[in-house]
């Protein structure tokens, strides 16, 4: 079933868009399927929903929320807008999960060596380590366990003992993974990027990763992506990393757009706090494990857990 969750952030007006199908509203007492208009009293919401029977494949879309004592406001269609930035790793690709695998291995055998009683978590990279450049993430993850080591250089050895030293030796760990197994984008982005692509809309891909153009020649997405501001790019310009609204920023001054009149998805926490800190017109979560509500905390406008959901949705 298609899950619409509507809840309030200040002024935003957050919403959670799930791709399933009957459409349902939560966040209600009752889980109710709705083919109208319909009004919950029980927390002072009112949703609207409409059934987008225009839309290909039949996809069911948000028309608009309002919230209490409020006009209506439609929800912006991506054509509205004049240029859209991708996170990649969880956004286009699932590369996110290659990284979580090297981050575990990794971590896990260096916290052996150091004696660390606390293990490594799935959590310990949604807080450290996702959507951060690679050395910052890495002495984030040490400090957390009061881990102190030199910062070293770049081009440390992985068998350095260093934060340099450590950074590379998961890339070692996410290049073989990688390498054996390959990457193909997500169906309902790939569709996405398509469609946007067809229509003349201006693209980027904004990741942290310095694997980026890599990983984007693999999953044969180059081509769509004229723009890329990696992990390199911010290291030869000097851009701060996610949450530091510099790497975005930066793609829009390449793309000549103006940022309050872009979109960006991203997946990661500080990649949303990011972009919200650069004024972007629309952020757009998209939830591959971090969690909804988080995605919605950290400035979210939408959060979906697929970009399919925007096919076919047009002014």
């Amino acid at each position: 079933m298609e899950t619409v969750d509507v809840r309030s952030s200040g002024s935003r007006t957050p919403t959670i868009l799930r791709h399933e199908r009957p459409l349902f509203l939560s966040g209600a007492e009752n889980r109710t399927p709705v083919n109208t208009p319909e009004t919950f009293h029980g927390d002072a919401w009112r949703r609207i929903a409409k059934r987008g029977n225009d839309c290909p494949h039949r996809l069911y879309t948000l028309w608009s929320v309002i919230l209490p004592s409020s006009a209506a406001r439609p929800i912006p269609s991506l054509d509205a807008y004049e240029a859209i930035l991708f996170d990649l790793d969880g956004v286009l690709t699932p590369t996110a999960e290659i990284h979580m695998h090297a981050w575990r291995t990794m971590f896990t055998e260096v916290f052996a060596e150091k004696g660390v009683v606390a293990p490594y978590t799935d959590e310990d990279y949604y807080l450290h380590l996702d959507g951060k450049q690679r050395m910052e993430g890495v002495a984030s993850m040490l400090a957390s366990r009061g881990i102190e080591l030199p910062f070293g250089t770049v081009t440390d050895s992985p068998d350095a003992d260093t934060v340099c030293g450590i950074g590379n030796r998961k890339n070692v760990v996410f290049q073989r993974v990688l390498e054996e197994e390959g990457i193909s984008p997500y169906p309902g982005s790939l569709a996405l990027v398509q469609e946007l692509h067809s229509m003349g809309m201006p693209m980027s891909v904004v990741s942290s990763s310095k694997n980026a153009v890599w990983v984007l020649k693999a999953a044969h997405l180059t081509d769509f992506f004229p723009v890329v501001v990696d992990g390199v790019v911010a290291g030869t310009e000097g851009l701060g990393s996610k949450p530091a609204p510099d790497m975005f920023l930066h793609a829009a001054r390449l793309m000549d757009v103006d940022p309050a009149r872009s979109v960006v998805f991203e997946d990661a926490i500080s990649g949303v706090a990011a972009a919200h800190a650069g004024a972007f017109g629309l952020v757009i979560g998209v939830d591959r494990g971090v969690g909804e509500q988080t995605l919605l905390d950290a400035g979210a406008n939408l959060v979906t857990d697929d970009l399919a959901v925007f096919l076919g949705v047009t002014e």
